[in-house]
C-alpha cells in the first residue's frame, strides 16, 4: 500500500534509471530528429498519439483558421529557428534536477530564473508584471472590478487615431505599499504623547500662575508646596518608582507569556497597590505634623505656619493614593499600547485646581490686593483650596476607567498574590525603593535649606528665593524632559524590554542611542534658551507676583539651564538597567547624584548670601545629574559588551553644543538689549522673550546647517514633508 508512485522513483538523482529509461521519440542533443516511422500497430494502445503529423510544419507559418483571432500586433510569434525542438506528444517529463525530500511533505519548486529572460505566461512582461499574495486577494476580494473586454484587439485600429501606429499604452510597476516600520510606530507613539504633555504642561503652568496670583511666592505659598510635595515623595518612596521602572517589563512579560494576555497579573498588581497604598494613606494622615517637622524645621518653629501647612497636609496627603491607582491603569495601557490616556488626563487635574484658585481669587482677592500670609487666611480659604487639589486628583485616577475599558481590560481585585511572580518584582522593587529613599533624602536637604534661605531673604525684601522659586523654576526647567525625553522613552521602553529578555544586546544598545540623539536635538537648545532667555520667561510667566519676585525665580531658572542635558542623558540611560531588571545599579547611581546635589547645596547655603543660596542649590542639581551620567554610562557600556553608539552620541552632542554656543550668547544679548529699553514688566518680557528666542533659532540652524547635524536635518525634512513643502 505505501509503494511509492513510478514517477518518484529515483528521484533527487538529476538523471533517468534503469526502470525508467528514456520516453521514445526523445531526440538527443546534436542530432536532427528522424521523421517518425508510420504507425503500424493497433492505433487504440496506450501510445496512440506518439505519431504527429504536423512536425515537420513551420511553426511560424500562419494559420489560416486561426490567424482572424490572433492579435500578432500584441503577441508577435518569435523568429523562425528559435523554437525549441519539439518533443513527443504526451511523453513522460524530464527529472527535476530538485529532487523532493521524502521527509517533507510539501516540497519546495526548484528556482525559477530571474530577470527579463523569465518565461510568464500569455506573453507577460517579466519586469512590469505583478504578483499579488493571497492576503491582497482576500482583502480585495469583495471591490468590484471592471471586467476587461476579451475582444478589444479587433476593433484597435478603429479607436487609434488615422494614420497612427495602434500601441498599447505603457504599464508602469506598482508602487511598492510602504511598510510601517518600528521608527513610524515609535514616532505616531511618542507624537501622541508628546501632545498630551504638551498640553499637560501649559495647563500646568497655567495652574502655577494661578496658584502665584492667589498666594504669591512667599512664606504661604511655601508653606503649601511643602505640604503638596508631601504625598508625591512619600509615593514614590513606597511604590512609584518600582511602579514606573519594575512593573513595565512584567507587565510586558505577562502579556507575552501568559494565557490571557496579563490581565490577572495586571489585576494582581493592582490590588496589590490598592491596598498598600491605602494603609499608607491613613497612616501618613495621622502623622502629618511630624512629616511637615521633617519637611522644613523654619515651619514647624513657627505655630501659625505650622498650623496652615497641617491643614493643608490633610487634604493632599491623600492624592498619593489616587497618584497610584491613575500610574497603575496607566502602565497597563502603556504596555498594551494605549499611551494617551497617561499623558491626557492629568489636563482635568489642572483644570479643577485651576478652577479651584481661580474661585479663591474670586472669593478673596488676588495677592497683589490682600497680600495674603497664614496669619490672614481663614480656614475657609484653607478648606476650599485643599478640597479642590484633592479633587484633581480624584479625577484624573477616575478618567483612566474609560480607556480600560475600550481596551478590553476587566478590572477585578484580586488577592491571590503568591506565587504569580509579584514575589520577584517585590524582590527587583527592593533596590528601587533604595534608589527613591537615596533621591529623596536629597530633596529633604535641598527643602530644608531652602524654605530656610527663603525665610531670611523674605525678610529682607527679596521674595521668590525660597522652596517656591526652586519648585516653580524647576517645573518650567523640567518641561522639555518631560515632552520630548520621557515620551520617546515611553514609546521605546517596551520594546527594549522585549530586546533585553532576548538576549539582543545590539536592539538595546540601538535604542537607548536612538533616544538619546532623537531627545538630544530638542534637549541641548532648550537648555541654552533656559540660560540665555530664563529671565525673560519668569518675568512673562510670575509677572503677576512683581517684578523683583519674578526676576529671582529667573536667575533660579538660568542656574538649572545646562543642568538639563545630563539629566536628561540620566533618564534614557537608566531605562537600559530597568530593561535587564537590573535595579541595584540605578540605586548606587543615585546615591552618589543625591550625595553631590546634597553636598554642593548645603555648600552654597553656607557659602552664599540668603537670597543667591537657593540659585546656587539649582546649579548643584544639574552638577549631581553630571558627574552621575558618567558612572552609569561606564556600567551600561560595560553591561551591553563594551559598545554603546558611544562615538556616535558623543559627535551629535559636540555638534549640537557647538552650535548652541554663539546661538545663546546673540540671543542673551538682544533679550537684555530689549529688556534695558522696555523694561521688565509683562510686554518688555515679551519682547525681549520673542527677539531673543528668534536669535537663538536663526543662528542655531545656521550653525547646525553648517555642522551637518544629521538628526537636526532628518527632523526638518520630516517636518517639511508633513507640511508638503
Amino acid at each position: 500500500m505505501n509503494a511509492p508512485y513510478d514517477g518518484d522513483r529515483a528521484q533527487g538523482t538529476g538523471g533517468p534509471t534503469p526502470s525508467q529509461g528514456t520516453a521514445p521519440g526523445t531526440p538527443v542533443p546534436g542530432q536532427v530528429p528522424a521523421p517518425a516511422p508510420a504507425p503500424d500497430h493497433d492505433p487504440y494502445v496506450q501510445d496512440a498519439y506518439d505519431y504527429d503529423p504536423y512536425r515537420a510544419q513551420d511553426l511560424s507559418a500562419q494559420d489560416p483558421v486561426a490567424e482572424v483571432l490572433y492579435d500578432r500586433a500584441s503577441h508577435p510569434p518569435p523568429p523562425p529557428g528559435t523554437y525549441q525542438e519539439p518533443g513527443p506528444l504526451y511523453a513522460a517529463p524530464q527529472m527535476p534536477s530538485h529532487g523532493p525530500d521524502p521527509r517533507v511533505w510539501a516540497q519546495t519548486p526548484p528556482p525559477e530564473p530571474d530577470g527579463p529572460s523569465r518565461h510568464l505566461p500569455y506573453g507577460d512582461h517579466a519586469a512590469t508584471t505583478q504578483f499579488v499574495g493571497v492576503d491582497s486577494l482576500v482583502t480585495s476580494a469583495t471591490d468590484e472590478q471592471p471586467q476587461p473586454d476579451a475582444f478589444t484587439h479587433l476593433y484597435r485600429d478603429q479607436q487609434a487615431a488615422p494614420g497612427a501606429p495602434a500601441e498599447e499604452a505603457p504599464v508602469a510597476a506598482p508602487a511598492p505599499a510602504k511598510p510601517a516600520g518600528r521608527a513610524s510606530s515609535l514616532l505616531k507613539s511618542s507624537a501622541l504623547m508628546a501632545a498630551g504633555t504638551i498640553v499637560s504642561r501649559i495647563t500646568g503652568f497655567a495652574r502655577t500662575l494661578v496658584i502665584a496670583g492667589a498666594i504669591g511666592v512667599a512664606s504661604l505659598n511655601d508653606s503649601y508646596q511643602v505640604a503638596n510635595t508631601l504625598p508625591t515623595m512619600i509615593y514614590v518612596l513606597v511604590g512609584g518608582g518600582a511602579l514606573n521602572a519594575v512593573f513595565i517589563p512584567q507587565l510586558v512579560r505577562a502579556m507575552k507569556n501568559d494565557d490571557d494576555g496579563g490581565e490577572a497579573y495586571a489585576n494582581r498588581l493592582l490590588t496589590l497597590v490598592v491596598v498598600l497604598l491605602g494603609a499608607v494613606t491613613v497612616v501618613c494622615v495621622l502623622a502629618a505634623p511630624l512629616f511637615i517637622g521633617m519637611m522644613s524645621q523654619k515651619i514647624a518653629d513657627d505655630p501659625q505656619r505650622l498650623d496652615v501647612a497641617v491643614a493643608f497636609a490633610h487634604y493632599c496627603l491623600p492624592t498619593m493614593f489616587f497618584m497610584g491607582v491613575h500610574v497603575v491603569l496607566g502602565q497597563i495601557l502603556n504596555a498594551r499600547g494605549r499611551f494617551g490616556a497617561m499623558m491626557w488626563t492629568p489636563v482635568l487635574n489642572n483644570i479643577i485646581v485651576i478652577s479651584t484658585f481661580g474661585a479663591f481669587i474670586w472669593a478673596f482677592g488676588g495677592f497683589t490686593s490682600t497680600g495674603v500670609t497664614e496669619q490672614t487666611i481663614t480656614a475657609e480659604g484653607v478648606r476650599l483650596l485643599g478640597i479642590g487639589t484633592l479633587l484633581g486628583l480624584v479625577v484624573q485616577s477616575l478618567a483612566m476607567l474609560p480607556y480600560l475599558r475600550d481596551a478590553g481590560f476587566k478590572m477585578r481585585l484580586r488577592f491571590d498574590w503568591k506565587g504569580h511572580g509579584l514575589g520577584k518584582a517585590a524582590g527587583l522593587a527592593k533596590w528601587t525603593f533604595f534608589f527613591v529613599l537615596a533621591n529623596q533624602i536629597g530633596l529633604v536637604v535641598v527643602t530644608q535649606l531652602a524654605t530656610w534661605a527663603g525665610e531670611v531673604a523674605d525678610r529682607q525684601g527679596h521674595g521668590g528665593t525660597g522652596i517656591t522659586g526652586y519648585n516653580y523654576a524647576l517645573l518650567l526647567w523640567q518641561m522639555p524632559q518631560a515632552i520630548i525625553t520621557v515620551s520617546v522613552m515611553t514609546a521605546v521602553l517596551p520594546r527594549i524590554s522585549r530586546s533585553a529578555h532576548d538576549g539582543d544586546a545590539a536592539a538595546v544598545r540601538d535604542d537607548i542611542s536612538y533616544g538619546l540623539r532623537t531627545s538630544a536635538v530638542a534637549i541641548v537648545p532648550c537648555a541654552f534658551a533656559f540660560l540665555a532667555l530664563g529671565v525673560p520667561m519668569a518675568t512673562l510667566l510670575y509677572a503677576s507676583t512683581g517684578a523683583d519676585d519674578a526676576t529671582n525665580i529667573g536667575y533660579i531658572l538660568m542656574a538649572f539651564g545646562l543642568g538639563l542635558i545630563p539629566y536628561s542623558v540620566q533618564y534614557v540611560v537608566l531605562r537600559g538597567f530597568y530593561a535587564y531588571e537590573d535595579t541595584r545599579t540605578p540605586f548606587y547611581n543615585t546615591v552618589i547624584v543625591a550625595a553631590v546635589n546634597a553636598g554642593v547645596s548645603a555648600l552654597a547655603f553656607f557659602v552664599l548670601p540668603a537670597r543667591w543660596a537657593v540659585v546656587g542649590m539649582a546649579a548643584a542639581y544639574g552638577l549631581g545629574y553630571a558627574v552621575g551620567v558618567g558612572v552609569a554610562w561606564r556600567r551600561l557600556k560595560k553591561r551591553l559588551g563594551g559598545d554603546l553608539d558611544g562615538a556616535h552620541v558623543m559627535r551629535t552632542y559636540t555638534r549640537l553644543i557647538g552650535a548652541c554656543v554663539p546661538a545663546a550668547a546673540v540671543a542673551g544679548g538682544v533679550a537684555y538689549a530689549i529688556t534695558h529699553w522696555l523694561g521688565n514688566n509683562a510686554a518688555g518680557s515679551l519682547a525681549s522673550l520673542i527677539g531673543g528666542g528668534i536669535a537663538l533659532g536663526a543662528v542655531f540652524l545656521i550653525a547646525a546647517k553648517r555642522m551637518r547635524i544629521e538628526e537636526l536635518n532628518s527632523m526638518v525634512g520630516m517636518v517639511r514633508g508633513r507640511l508638503g513643502r
